[in-house]
């Protein structure tokens, strides 16, 4: 409490020798915070009084009014203190000044005696009749005997978890759009100038005003957030009651957003940090967006950022969002089988079409890794621990663990996971079986808005807490049981709401123009065992060779946790081991870091081979276009709910010793594993024959421009060029996913044909073949294939050898346009 609240309270009489006083605890206690109201107070006493002998009884200890006066001027005092005299189980608590309907509240509780507390306002703009909608939602007082209770406990061991289902607090909601648009979440009836109704347990409601520090009207989200931390996600119910009468009162707009502000304070400087350090992690790009490219990025910011165009041009232009012949030619890009995160790249169009897809791909990345810290920081608090920066600390671990940072170099579809926390809470919410409908709904809508960020994320976060649930079936068989009911009715009603919005996309993407049904990613793509104890290039101690060689590359370095994270982890988990949920979290952890093994495990440093778990996957149904080495990444969120209960329980700890031993081994295993900036390089400028517009007057509406050599998985700078033109010319070649002969498998790239093949090999070292009547042929045939309208030469390492190599196989001399080589090789 607050050196404030202190003195007030010290100025209030003692609720046992001030008039009214009464001698035992009340079943109900009905506090009303009252200003200025001596003309009506009279009344809701009458009213009250009333309502309560009929539905509680007359018994002196069988209900109890306090009213909380907040230094009113008026007969406010006088009017109570007369019907006080009348009826001992009226009371007044009287705050020396005006502080707000806070303090008053806050006075008014401590002085209550009731097993339950009723909040409401002294003009009972909420009628008491109201009271018996909120009652039958709370645990009923204990010593009310069993023919008399309705909600009667349920026997023995169904006891203990009926209990644990029942909430602390029941809200009424009539009306809470302030509160819920700053982020309020359960204060209903919230308004400025006005009480809220609500029934609470009595114990718990006076432990939370006693901790609450707000004087103001925002008290309600103090408490409220109070009562969910201390009691668990189930603690407040909502009802909705019904309002006879317009709130009156002083206005009070102005505090009340000023106590919100205060309420909100921790959480804005927790997301305030995570967005300074996401900038930390791309300040070298921010630093020169026109310039700059993510060295580690391969040619992925050139797929992304083309991804990003392409959406922009076709939603402006009424195409279809799903396709697209800007590369590709002439077969085209299935936009849905590929990242184009839909679900982000529609919301931005404003800015890109203002500010360039560069900036676009920037904050998608900043804004989205921040985000994703947030609302992990958001699901740990609320679940796992109390302490706001250990859940802090968490969160930043589960978005800015090792494999997230690989992943910053150009996959923005897996470090923008926000909604993945709030998919795991809604699930959470189904197997506690409260409101298995609305949770239902509401998770069908947030899969739905996921598969249009990143349908991989999801489908390994629905693998991880599958994982998950057989692991809790396995400790804990009985609660298990107990939520596979409502989870499952609430899957079933997800699975409703979700499919028809996806039904027509997920249609296009996987029986569409260009679709495939999996991607062929190498022999390599599972993690090596030793990736799972180095460190990745970018990490505090890491190495950048030693990641590259257990890698696929540098934006798939999907483990690399380090040893000591890993050692932390087990630690908490033994510290830990009698929690239920903390052994579904260990087993889960470590089930996915053994699928993400992949199919086949070579044991390091010798040469044997031993089949893999995700043997038994791989050719699965959506999981055969998975990267197995992409699993380990369930363990990110998984290390930072361990690494929050660590600090947590080191905080909380009463021995000075504990507290420092067990901050030191979070340090040693964290500081190992701290991102360092993600590197940059200077980009490749783009031809000053595409940026003059120089293009236009050699490829016509529905041809193709040809680079040389096409652009492809390995270099895709002509990606860069098409954004900066506007789309306005087709691409031969390209970087997306597509399907490959009869069988349609995927890979990345368009089909290669000889021209191409051939173009690739003689830029990286390859001697020039002769230029035969079979090479000439097989040259107008490819590129009749593409639709090219003209083959363009930019500068760059054996220039000379390409320009004789096509001027034989086209039998025509080059323009020199610009800064590139043109062959006009379309109808003229």
């Amino acid at each position: 409490m607050s050196a404030a609240n202190a003195d007030s309270a010290a100025t209030l009489p003692d609720p046992a020798t001030a008039p009214g006083g009464p001698a035992a605890p009340a079943g109900l206690s009905v506090v009303l915070p009252a200003y200025r109201d001596g003309h009506r107070i009279r009344a809701t006493a009458a009213a009250l009084r009333e309502h309560l002998d009929s539905r509680l009884g007359t018994g002196p200890a069988a209900w109890e009014v306090v009213v909380a006066d907040d230094g009113s001027d008026d007969g406010t005092a006088a009017a109570v203190l007369a019907e006080a005299a009348a009826d001992p189980r009226i009371r007044l608590v009287r705050l020396d000044a005006p502080r707000g309907r806070g303090a008053a509240l806050r006075a008014g509780v401590a002085a209550s005696t009731g097993r339950r507390i009723l909040l409401a306002d002294a003009g009972l703009a909420v009628p008491p009749e109201e009271l018996d909608r909120l009652e039958p939602l709370l645990a009923p007082p204990a010593d009310l005997p069993a023919d008399r209770n309705p909600h009667a406990p349920a026997p023995e061991a169904a006891e203990a978890a009926e209990a644990a289902r029942l909430p602390v607090a029941v809200l009424g909601r009539t009306g809470s759009r302030l509160v819920r648009a700053l982020g309020i979440p359960g204060v209903p009836g919230f308004r400025a100038d006005t009480c809220g109704f609500a029934l609470l347990d009595g114990d718990r409601a006076r432990a939370a005003f006693a901790a609450s520090a707000l004087d103001g009207p925002a008290v309600d989200a103090e408490v409220t957030r109070l009562l969910r931390r201390e009691s668990g996600p189930g603690a407040v119910a909502e009802v909705p009651v019904r309002r006879s009468a317009a709130p009156t009162g002083p206005p009070g707009r102005r505090r009340a957003l000023a106590d919100l502000w205060r309420l909100n304070a921790g959480g804005l400087a927790v997301a305030g940090v995570f967005l300074a350090l996401s900038f930390y992690l791309f300040h070298g790009l921010w630093a020169d967006l026109d310039g700059r490219y993510l060295r580690d990025a391969l040619q992925d910011q050139n797929q992304w950022e083309w991804f990003t165009g392409v959406v922009t041009d076709n939603v402006t232009h009424l195409r279809n969002p799903l396709f697209t012949t800007a590369q590709g030619m002439p077969d085209g890009v299935n936009l849905m089988a590929n990242a184009t995160m839909l679900g982000l790249n529609v919301p931005f169009i404003p800015i890109t079409l203002l500010f360039g897809e560069t900036v676009t791909f920037a904050l998608v990345l900043t804004l989205g890794m921040a985000a994703s810290a947030w609302t992990w920081y958001w699901l740990i608090r609320r679940r796992f621990v109390r302490g706001r920066w250990a859940a802090a600390a968490g969160g930043a671990l589960a978005a800015f663990a090792p494999p997230m940072v690989s992943h910053a170099n150009g996959h923005p579809n897996f470090v923008v996971l926000f909604m993945l926390p709030l998919i795991v809470d809604r699930a959470l919410r189904l197997c506690e079986g409260r409101r298995v409908v609305r949770d239902g709904v509401l998770l069908g809508l947030f899969a739905a808005y996921q598969i249009f960020i990143g349908e991989e994320p999801l489908l390994i976060a629905a693998l991880g807490m599958l994982l998950f649930c057989l692991a809790y079936l396995a400790v804990d068989r009985r609660r298990a049981l107990a939520a596979a009911r409502p989870l499952a009715r609430g899957l079933a009603i997800a699975l409703a709401v979700c499919l028809p919005l996806v039904a027509v996309p997920l249609y296009w993407q996987f029986l569409g123009p260009q679709s495939y049904h999996s991607v062929l990613h190498g022999d390599n793509a599972g993690n090596s065992p030793r990736a799972l104890i180095e460190y990745a290039a970018r990490s505090l101690f890491g190495d950048a060779e030693t990641a590259a060689r257990l890698s696929m590359n540098t934006t798939e370095q999907n483990a690399f946790y380090g040893w000591p994270l890993l050692a932390f982890g087990t630690a908490v988990c033994v510290w830990l081991w009698r929690r239920p949920g903390i052994r579904a979290l260990a087993l889960t952890g470590a089930a996915a870091l053994l699928l993400s093994l992949g199919p086949r495990v070579r044991l390091p440093l010798t040469d044997i081979v031993l089949p893999g778990p995700w043997a038994a996957l791989a050719h699965a149904p959506l999981f055969e276009s998975v990267i197995e080495g992409r699993v380990a990444m369930v363990c990110a969120p998984i290390l930072g709910i361990l690494l929050a209960l660590a600090l947590d329980g080191a905080a909380r700890a009463g021995a000075r010793e504990v507290r420092t031993l067990g901050l030191l081994a979070a340090a040693a295993a964290v500081i190992p594993v701290l991102p360092l900036p993600l590197a940059v390089r200077d980009r490749a400028p783009v031809p000053a024959f595409v940026t003059s517009g120089a293009w236009k007057d050699y490829v016509r509406e529905g041809e193709a421009l040809v680079p040389v050599p096409l652009p492809d998985p390995g270099q895709a700078d002509a990606l860069h060029w098409q954004v900066e033109a506007d789309f306005g010319f087709r691409l031969a070649g390209g970087y997306f996913n597509g399907p490959w002969g009869e069988d349609r498998i995927g890979i990345y790239g368009a089909p290669p044909r000889h021209l191409s093949n051939l173009l690739r090999d003689v830029r990286y070292g390859a001697p020039a073949p002769e230029a035969t009547p079979e090479w000439r042929e097989q040259a107008r045939r490819d590129l009749a294939h593409w639709k090219a309208g003209a083959v363009v030469l930019p500068s760059q390492d054996r220039a000379d050898e390409l320009r004789g190599l096509l001027t034989g196989l086209l039998g025509a001399e080059p323009e020199r346009v610009r800064d590139v080589w043109v062959w006009r090789v379309g109808p003229r």
